[in-house]
């Protein structure tokens, strides 16, 4: 993906596309014509900027910081796995079914996350994350444990296109997924709503004395990202047809939270920046050194902390700042 551009003010009036936003949006395009050997990789970089996209709504916008994101991915991935063996093998109908549980889940969590202090939510979502892989494990006649599910029977989108080896309708299939969902959230972010979460976010002492029901919001702004990365959760296994414990793993819920961080929270197109950066070098760094890859990204992600504030977009931001004065 290429560059995304400064992210706008959020306000009442429908945004006007910025023309290196739809350069943003053609280079996926160009890359699955360009890169035809690489195109399940592009499916897992969209299918993950979709889960990233999801923790930006909540960390970016509202403020909650979760580490049990990954909770609400795997509920949809086991979501649609599940329907599948059941005979539910339709996919558009499957991927809806999955986002509406994890909302509904979603919205149960946040009527805990929103009642505690910042401490208290990092340590609910984590709490919660714990308690759905443990559930997991636990109940291996449903989800198959460790083992996890695999061979499920996805059906055929539109009843033509099949999921097959060559990722091409994967590919396609979770860039659709990733676009659709991203302009709901840009127009969320950008509406009343989204100023109010912004405002949230920035002091929310204040917000009540102009009536704003900040519990409310949180919680429909918790169960609409849930619901988001359940779909996330969702397109990965109907892609792939297996699903496993790890999507409801720590590790997810750590990788989705660095992914933000390279790219920028608050922004949107952050999280997909920060996905495929991500998505990238993990797999350019473990064909380097496959012992020793976390080591060099944890590396880069350190000296990317340290030097630019505000992950990768907000490096570049403030590089154009720095030209502006210049000139």
């Amino acid at each position: 993906m290429a560059a995304a551009p400064e992210a706008e003010t959020p306000g009442v009036a429908r945004p006007r596309w910025h023309p290196a936003e739809l350069a943003f949006w053609i280079a996926p395009v160009a890359a699955f014509f360009a890169f035809p050997d690489r195109r399940l990789l592009l499916s897992q970089i969209f299918v993950y900027a979709l889960f990233a996209l999801s923790l930006d709504l909540v960390l970016g916008y509202a403020g909650i910081l979760s580490l049990g994101h990954a909770a609400f991915f795997g509920t949809g991935a086991y979501t649609a796995a599940l329907l599948a063996q059941h005979g539910w093998t339709e996919p558009l109908s499957g991927l809806l079914a999955s986002g509406a549980v994890s909302a509904a889940f979603g919205l149960l969590v946040s009527l805990l996350v929103v009642r505690g202090s910042d401490l208290g939510r990092l340590m609910v979502t984590l709490g919660v994350g714990l308690l759905m892989y443990e559930v997991a494990n636990q109940t291996s006649s449903l989800t198959g444990g460790v083992d996890g599910l695999g061979d499920l029977p996805i059906g055929a989108l539109f009843g033509k296109i099949r999921f097959g080896l060559d990722g091409r309708a994967a590919c396609a299939y979770s860039f659709a997924i990733l676009l659709g969902v991203f302009l709901l959230a840009r127009r969320l972010v950008q509406s009343p709503n989204g100023l109010a979460l912004r405002g949230i976010r920035e002091n929310v002492r204040r917000m009540p004395a102009i009536g704003v029901d900040v519990n409310q919001r949180l919680r429909v702004v918790f169960a609409i990202a849930a619901g988001v990365a359940g779909i996330a959760g969702a397109v990965m296994t109907q892609t792939t047809q297996l699903v496993g414990i790890d999507s409801l793993g720590f590790q997810r819920s750590a990788e989705v939270l660095i992914m933000l961080v390279f790219g920028g929270a608050g922004r949107l197109y952050g999280a997909l920046v920060g996905a495929t950066v991500f998505i990238v070098a993990q797999d350019a760094l473990a064909g380097i050194s496959p012992d020793y890859w976390q080591f060099w990204l944890g590396a880069v992600l350190v000296v990317l902390v340290l030097i630019a504030r505000g992950g990768l977009l907000g490096a570049l931001d403030a590089l154009r700042r720095r030209v502006k004065r210049r000139r």
